[in-house]
């Protein structure tokens, strides 16, 4: 049974957040290392001044370090996964040995603090983690064999996998892949959908809100996955024997399937070519060509994203229904974070 994070309806201030006014910091995991904190194994740290110096505006961050919370010293040697890549064992790099026995394993000590710890962590809307870290990696994490060679195949840290497990759902990122212009803007969107789905709909959920949240998200789901954004629609015509929790369960899982990759350029275009019909018949045909050529200035590459939003924005502001206006695709999160400015 896949987790939702829970909503505490005492904490709902506003889904502002989404509107460029946010009034509530939405409460985001990190890496205690990359908040710089000295919890690295070598006594330093690792500090991401993208996230302190500008996600901290809009998130806040909980920090964790999982190593030095199941009591690993600091400084400390060297930590890494060994043996089956499926079921590896925790030890320092320095252990010696021919057979298991020999080896020092951590993993139990590490694992019995932060199975514990994951369970309180039902208020977070994503979580940014430290790479190849052999507790919380995300995805890269190297497992050794006996003969110190590392297998071909990679996985996620300890920690993050019994994260991973109890919220499947939850937006995850390493902090380095934040670097990439697409990664960022697609990680810091599904923060936010997390977000307003958590306030949105489970805070009082009925099947209205439900279909209220599609509504808003609409065009977003259709610039990410168009096979997914039909088959949402399907699910909420009222024909489903599921009950609303079910049904929400249901949905979100694939809504959030939906938004797990970033965006094409392709399917950004087709997007905005829809949202240009709903100016057909309020905007001189002078107009729409003008606004077609910058979009397909856009599917040429040759300017970001953000110019043919702006265009289509100021248009719909002026002449679009208040179905259009509602749309999160055109302030899916902050516009002052400047993420299509380079996708």
């Amino acid at each position: 049974m896949k987790r939702i994070a829970s909503v505490n309806i005492q904490e709902i201030d506003s889904v502002a957040a989404t509107q460029g006014t946010q009034t509530q910091l939405i409460q985001v995991g990190l890496s205690a290392c990359l908040a710089g904190q000295l919890v690295r194994y070598n006594g330093g740290h690792s500090q991401s001044r993208y996230c302190l110096d500008t996600l901290s505006e809009y998130f806040k961050f909980k920090t964790y370090c999982p190593e030095v919370a199941a009591g690993f010293s600091v400084p400390r040697a060297t930590m890494r996964l060994v043996g089956d890549p499926n079921n590896p064992m925790l030890t320092y790099s320095d252990s010696k040995g021919d057979n298991d026995q020999e080896v020092e394993n951590l993993t139990a000590q590490l694992l019995n603090v932060v199975i514990a710890k994951v369970r309180t962590f039902d208020q977070l809307d994503g979580y940014v983690l430290m790479k190849n870290s052999p507790s919380c990696g995300y995805q890269r994490v190297k497992v050794y064999q006996a003969n110190g060679h590392p297998h071909t195949i990679r996985r996620q840290g300890l920690f993050t996998e019994q994260l991973h497990k109890r919220y499947p759902l939850l937006p995850i990122e390493e902090e380095g892949r934040l670097n990439d212009p697409r990664l960022r803007e697609n990680f810091i969107l599904r923060v936010y959908a997390h977000y307003c789905f958590r306030h949105e709909v489970l805070a009082d959920l009925s099947l209205h809100n439900l279909i209220q949240f599609h509504s808003r998200y609409k065009y977003t789901l259709m610039a990410h996955n168009q096979l997914l954004y039909r088959s949402l629609g399907k699910m909420l015509t009222g024909d489903s024997e599921l009950s609303i929790d079910a049904l929400a369960l249901q949905y979100f899982t694939l809504f959030m399937q939906a938004l797990g990759k970033p965006a094409s350029v392709k399917n950004h275009t087709n997007t905005l070519l829809h949202i240009l019909g709903y100016l057909k018949k309020s905007v001189s045909s002078r107009s729409r060509v003008n606004l077609m050529d910058v979009i397909h200035k856009y599917r040429q590459r040759k300017i970001p994203l953000i110019t043919p939003l702006t265009l289509l924005s100021h248009y719909i502001e002026q002449h679009g229904s208040q179905y259009i206006k509602e749309q999160r695709y055109f302030n899916p999160y902050p516009e002052a974070l400047g993420l299509r400015n380079r996708i």
